[in-house]
Parts: C-alpha cells; structure tokens; sequence
C-alpha cells in the first residue's frame, strides 16, 4: 500500500484509453536497483508513504521492476516541431505513466524514465543513463525551490545495467510527478492525423481536468469559447515560465513543442544550464549549432510555439483566425510585464517607474554582457548596495561583498561599474526607505545558490564511482537557495575556469 490513508489510486487518465495510451509494462533491470534518493517531502505531499517507498518494495516499483499495484503502465503518444521541423510521430519513448494519485482535490500522475521501450521509442532502449537522471531530479527540485513552475522528481533508483550511448555508461530511473506530462504535441498530433474527434475529446478531459473555472458548455459556440479562453491561460502560463527562466539565467537548451507543457510547467530537463558568465546569446546545448535555442532566442520560441499549438487546434475552432492571432499578439505583453517586473525587483528598484526601470534594465544587461559578470553572483551582490549611499562609499561596500562581481584587475570594468552604480543610484530614487527589510527583500529575490553545470558534473562523476553523497549533499542544499549562511563555500564561488569547457548535448 503505497498511498497514505487520505490519497486513492485512482485511473482518470488511464480510462481515457486509446488512441491516446497505450499500455505497455515496464521492463525489468537485470541487475538489482538501488534508491540512491528519496523526495520524501514531496512523496508526503502527494499522498505517498515514503517509507513504504523506501522498502524492498517500493523500490522495485521505482525502478520499473514490478507494476505499482492496481496500475497497468501506459505510454502516450504525440508529435512536435523538433528544432522548428514537423516530425509526426514520436510519444513516451521511455517514459511510462505508473500511476495516479488523488489527495482531496489535489491530482498527480506518477511517471518512470527509463523504465524501458514503449511502441514510441522508435528502436531506442527506452532506457536513461545516471548522468542525466542526476541532472533531472535535482534540476525538478532547483526550479520548484525558485519558484518556478515545473514537474517533480519524487526518487532516484539507478542499477548496473549498461546503457550504450557515445560510451557504455549504467541505468537509472527518475519518478517525475506532475498533474499533467500532456506537451503542445499531444495537440499536434490529434490535428495532424485528422483524428479530429479524438483531439475534441482529450482537450474536453484535460480542461475539466486542469482548469475547471473554465466552462465549455453543451453548444459548439460555448465549446468555441471555452477552447479559446483555455488557450489564452495557456499562453499565459507559458510567457510567465519563460520570463522567470531568464530571471534566474535558466537556459532549458530543447524547446521544441513536444517539449512544451499545456500547464505552462517547466518539462524534460536534457541539456540545460544555468548562466555562469552572462552572454546574452548563450547556447547551452552543444546539438543546437544555430543556437534556436539560446537564452536571448527564449522568449522568441516560446511565442514560436505557441502560434504551432494555436495552428493545431485552429481546426476545432473555425473561423476564428483572428481571435487566435489577438490571442498570441498578447504573449509579448504578458512575458514583458513580468519581465520588466522580475529583473526590477532583483535590483531593487520600483517597477512602477515603467519606461525608465525597462531602460535601465536593458542597460544592465548590456553591461553584465560586455564584461561577462556571473548572472547569479552579480545579482545576489546587490543588497550589499545602498541607494543612499555615494558612489564610492558603495563601491567599497560591494567590494567587500562574498558575492563581488568584478575582476579589479580590469580598469576599464570598474570604471564602467561605478558608471553603472551612479545610475543605478538614481534608478532606484528611493528616499525614506528602511534599508534592513530591503536588503532582505533582495535577498529572498536573488539565489545565492543555482544548480551550475560544474556542480553537477562533481556529484555525477562522484555517483559514477558509485558514491552519491554529492547528490544528497546538492539535493539539500537546493532545497533553499537565498541562505547563503547555509550553503558550503564552493556552492556559491565563482565557478573553476574548466566550467567553461563542459559540454552538454541532447544525448541520455
């Protein structure tokens, strides 16, 4: 029994059957699976009992070697834009819906990765290695401690089975937890077969499901409504996540629509990166050579996407052109507002100035861009700043921060910075202000802590040995990023010079 006595198994996705899953059992590892970790908070929230979780057991259900009891395992199908190419079949190719759990109102759908080949694996091993199930669980856990919206990862399992990529590298397994995995590309592909009907059906489940303040009516006009008004929180959800990825200098490296969630969450976690040196144009993922994807592109594609979701289901509101194009113009205001609203909050300025708080904004970046500043450092720096204070009485105060930006070395730095606190100075303008509670302000806004890809890279060639200590050690540490005091030294240094040199692909 591995739901607590307030949660039910319950089968509300899985009733709806073909064409949209199919099911399909996990494939057992040959050799012995081990919990290298356990979210046991988040198994308490959902409804699970993490000890039975942790038993002999439960780890064979987290590591896909038995079914979770009273569950068939089910793989979904969909397609998508894969680096803006239409590609018409792909689906859960090693990802397998293992459950579903209600709390009271509360829905979340258990997922394995890796636990094997579905009939969407299109002849892959369905299987994931230990370095990207690594990046995957703690990368879930970072994005929700920043508050930004995202799917789960209840545990890690990993065994010694051998997994072939570039080289011969072992299995893991990560149980993602999410109300819903349902991607842009479920609608895509409903459209694109023609199956019309089908793709009618599973938006009517999923919006009853997921959002029921909407209203869809008995009528084909209410339908109409509904549908549109639904898109509209989509596009919503969609332009505040992304807003929010590049105020912490989040890259995701694969936006490709079938890795676009219809909950506006943050999903697939392959080669992401958070920014070290702030590069404006920066790819994280080595497979994107004409950086689609990089952080400025970010906002661009999110929008992309979108108008290929709003395409998609077009078909099922006719003549409606140009309600879905009113619709998609308003993603640029949206992601704008927040933005504007994010990055003048973590300099500690007032977003009600409008224009003159944008400008500012954009020049900061510009100056963190030309002289490469750490994107987390600099601006967790900031509450050592003190809008009251002279130029050069705040540039002594920022010098002694932990978290200095600059390289004193470089002349034509320091002279640009102190240009750039003068006017910082005076965007901020904020006369009678209680200093204390803004500094804290700033830092419950600004992570002294980000999951940077060198740290990373240390727990999983650690795990890789077989010691996994640096996995929990990170995992904890995650949990709160704005305690500095908290935080070993290393986590929050400016990074080794070698981190620049790490490469990341979509390969796991």
């Amino acid at each position: 029994m591995f739901h607590n006595h307030d949660s039910i198994l319950v089968q509300e996705y899985a009733s709806l059957g073909a064409p949209y899953l199919t099911e399909v059992p996990t494939t057992p590892l040959r050799t012995e699976a081990d919990l290298v970790h356990l979210n046991t908070a988040l198994a308490t929230e959902v409804g699970l009992n993490a000890e039975e979780l942790s038993s002999a057991q439960g780890i064979l259900v987290l590591s896909g070697n038995i079914s979770f009891p009273g569950y068939e395992s089910r793989a979904s199908v969909y397609c998508g834009h894969q680096f803006g190419q239409f590609v018409p079949q792909l689906g859960d190719g090693r990802a397998l819906l293992i459950a579903e759990i209600r709390k009271g109102k509360q829905y979340r759908q258990l997922q394995l990765k890796g636990a094997g080949p579905t009939p969407y694996s299109r002849h892959a091993d369905g299987r994931a290695v230990l370095r990207s199930s690594i990046r995957e669980y703690l990368a879930s856990e970072a994005m929700q401690a920043l508050g930004i919206s995202t799917t789960r990862a209840l545990s890690l399992t990993a065994s010694a089975d051998p997994v072939f990529r570039e080289t011969t590298e072992t299995a893991a397994i990560v149980c993602r937890v999410s109300e819903s995995f349902m991607r842009f590309g479920h609608v895509e592909f409903f459209c694109y077969t023609n199956q019309l009907d089908a793709l009618r059906n599973l938006l009517t489940w999923h919006i009853e499901q997921h959002h029921p303040e909407i209203d869809l009516g008995d009528t084909e006009t209410s339908l109409h409504a509904g549908l549109l008004k639904w898109l509209g929180v989509v596009i919503d959800r969609t332009a505040r996540m992304v807003a929010k990825w590049q105020a912490v200098g989040f890259c995701h490296g694969v936006m490709n629509t079938d890795n676009m969630s219809l909950l506006g969450l943050t999903i697939d976690y392959g080669p992401y990166g958070f920014i070290d040196d702030f590069d404006i144009d920066h790819i994280c993922n080595h497979s994107d050579h004409q950086g689609r994807y990089s952080y400025r592109n970010q906002p661009r594609i999110a929008h992309w996407n979108l108008y290929a979701l709003a395409q998609a289901l077009s078909p099922l509101i006719p003549d409606s052109k140009e309600k879905l194009q009113n619709l998609l113009d308003g993603f640029a205001e949206v992601f704008h507002a927040e933005h504007s609203a994010l990055f003048a909050q973590k300099l500690g300025l007032s977003s009600t100035q409008g224009s003159a708080v944008d400008g500012f904004i954009e020049n900061t970046l510009k100056f963190m861009h030309e002289h490469s500043l750490d994107f987390t450092r600099f601006f967790r720096s900031i509450s050592t700043l003190n809008p009251n204070a002279p130029g050069e009485e705040n540039f002594a105060s920022w010098q002694q921060s932990a978290f200095f930006p600059l390289v004193l070395g470089d002349e034509a730095q320091v002279n640009q910075a102190k240009l750039w606190l003068k006017q910082w100075r005076e965007a901020t303008n904020r006369q009678n202000l209680d200093i204390q509670a803004w500094k804290k302000k700033l830092d419950q806004t600004n992570p002294a802590f980000v999951l940077r890809n060198h740290l990373l890279q240390n727990a999983i060639e650690r795990a890789q040995q077989g010691e996994f200590t640096e996995v929990n050690r990170l995992f904890t540490a995650l949990s709160d990023p704005y305690d500095a005091t908290q935080l070993p030294s290393e986590y929050t240094a400016q990074p080794p010079e070698w981190a620049k040199s790490l490469v990341l692909s979509c390969s796991s």
